[in-house]
């Protein structure tokens, strides 16, 4: 069996489709799906996914980009969902910073300051991370560190093959491996997995994006996720059945999901 930790659902390019893409993914071995929370504007189709399907979960959550959404989000109304396993996704992506130094900076302000306050929500509901990291893994690690976001551990969702952030293991968190692990140009992610314990692994799509190979190009799917399980397999040289288990068993501890 395998969980996919981190699959938009909710997104326009299942609305067609979405029966079909769970179907295969389930006769593919893909047993649970959690939706991250990233637009809120998605998270009533969202639920009503989580809703009509028995194996589907969700989180609650506001991702940096999208971090004005965050005041306007009424918590409440989803976290005490029987379903919502995790708050998130959220944290800090200074990749597309624009304009001036003042402009930059302001931005980070608000983005740590968005982050923040959803690590706050986690604790308060004792609910697990869902962490976006991109161009700030030191920010972010000292954040988490400084707001003890390790009383409630998470994931790394798309871990970026930084070695800075291994250490957040000891703080309870888990890194997500998804499709970047099966590109030509993953060198880093490839030379970095053997260091992260494999009881801190979990397995993710991010789809429809991160569509790995031998179907880049298309969107992503959950039965990929076979894909990124081969490809661990053959780096950490154990049995694709030991991946899908040992990755099931930490996806289970962590989310609550059995």
């Amino acid at each position: 069996m395998i969980i996919d930790t981190h699959i938009h659902l909710d997104d326009e390019r299942y609305k067609d489709d979405l029966e079909d893409v769970l179907n295969r993914a389930r006769e593919g071995g893909v047993q649970r799906f959690i939706i991250p929370g990233a637009d809120t504007k998605t998270l009533p189709r969202a639920i009503a996914i989580v809703e009509a399907n028995d194996d589907v979960f969700f989180a609650v959550g506001v991702h940096p980009y999208d971090k004005e959404q965050f005041d306007t989000l009424d918590f409440e109304k989803y976290v005490h969902h029987e379903k919502c396993v995790a708050i998130g996704e959220c944290g800090l992506d200074y990749f597309r910073l624009e304009g001036s130094d003042e402009e930059k900076e302001f931005e980070k302000q608000e983005q740590k300051r968005v982050f923040k306050r959803q690590i706050k929500l986690a604790q308060k509901y004792k609910k697990p991370l869902i962490v976006h990291i991109r161009d700030a893994s030191h920010d972010a690690k000292m954040l988490m560190l400084e707001a003890k976001a390790g009383e409630i551990g998470g994931v790394l969702h798309c871990f970026n093959a930084d070695e800075e952030l291994l250490s957040l293991a000891d703080e309870g968190f888990y890194f997500g491996i998804g499709g970047v692990l099966t590109f030509k140009n993953a060198k880093k992610l490839v030379n970095v997995l053997p260091k992260i314990p494999q009881e801190k692994l979990l397995i993710e799509t991010d789809g429809p994006y991160l569509t790995p190979t031998p179907h880049r190009g298309e969107r992503n799917e959950p039965l990929y996720t076979t894909f990124v399980v081969q490809k661990i397999s053959a780096l950490l040289d154990i049995s694709i059945e030991n991946v899908k288990s040992m990755s099931t068993e930490n996806a289970s501890k962590l989310f609550n999901i059995f």
